[in-house]
């Protein structure tokens, strides 16, 4: 199947135009390198739309001076290819969107947010905690990108998988707020074999690392073990920090969080409301860090 690829917004919404008007338009935001996460999540949009789009775009907004904006893995022809390859119920993606940076930041963009000059989306209260934490503007940067491509594509329904949870719930109170016409939905984890959760950042670990790194949702698992045995939050999080013990993991932060507010649960979970445990854990190698994220939900 012939996938079209978009460059500018211009084309992109040109052909949006010609849709006829009572067809559905699913959207699948990624920064490429895909990986079956992915594909998952574009299979879902393919079974429950008329029309897919899927957007490539690495965003620069998203990353720090010191991350990894450059070495981030850029696959184009292969991504094409799988995506090329997909077909639920006789139809496949019908386009691309893959933006040059100044089509999707027209006043420029730089790493220093001091410097930087536009318009911007922040979400105040959700973006703070947890891996915001670690990256005060991550969200920043996710929350504005996404707002562009929403506006770019015109889409009725966005997927995001639950890897990157926290990010799903800012977005659905980013789409609330600024009363967006787009359905956020959210789908499962895909793990490797091992367990380990599917990302392209997985591409920077070797094999054996990679295999030991497994040993993050092992973790994981243990806390949800404990949660089902009546552990309350300290409980929960030692179970988890007992089992990632091994020198090469560096854990930035475990939480144990309320699912809407991400605040941190007192005590014991309320299990009407349940909670996300959830952890970031840098990965070292040979003088290279790796930065991994993993959740499960409690309920």
């Amino acid at each position: 199947m012939t996938i079209q690829v978009f460059r500018t917004v211009r084309e992109l919404r040109q052909w949006r135009r010609s849709l006829p008007f009572e067809d559905s338009l699913g959207f699948v935001p990624t920064m490429g390198a895909l990986h079956d996460g992915h594909i998952s999540l574009v299979s879902k949009c393919l079974e429950e739309n008329d029309h897919t789009v899927v957007s490539i775009f690495v965003n620069p907004s998203q990353f720090a001076p010191n991350e990894d904006l450059n070495s981030y893995p850029r696959t184009f022809p292969q991504d094409l290819e799988r995506l090329q390859e997909i077909m639920v119920n006789g139809h496949g993606v019908d386009a691309i969107f893959a933006p040059t940076v100044p089509e999707m930041y027209p006043s420029g963009i730089t790493l220093q947010v001091e410097e930087q000059k536009g318009a911007f989306v922040s979400v105040l209260g959700l973006s703070e905690q947890l891996e915001g934490k670690t990256r005060p503007n991550f969200f920043r940067g996710v929350a504005t990108v996404v707002t562009k491509l929403f506006n770019a594509v015109g889409c009725d329904k966005a997927y995001f998988g639950q890897k990157d949870i926290q990010q799903t719930v800012v977005l659905k109170r980013m789409v609330r707020d600024l009363l967006m016409p787009v359905e956020i939905v959210v789908l499962p984890i895909v793990r490797e074999d091992s367990g380990l959760a599917m990302s392209s950042r997985n591409t920077y670990l070797s094999a054996g690392l990679r295999s030991k790194s497994s040993d993050i949702y092992l973790a994981l698992n243990k806390g949800k073990e404990q949660y089902h045995k009546g552990g309350d939050r300290d409980s929960i999080l030692k179970a988890v920090l007992d089992t990632l013990t091994d020198d090469s993991f560096q854990v930035d932060y475990v939480s144990l969080a309320d699912p809407v507010e991400l605040q941190e649960v007192v005590g014991s979970v309320d299990k009407t409301t349940g909670a996300i445990l959830s952890i970031a854990v840098y990965v070292k190698e040979d003088g290279r860090t790796t930065r991994l994220i993993d959740n499960v939900i409690l309920q």
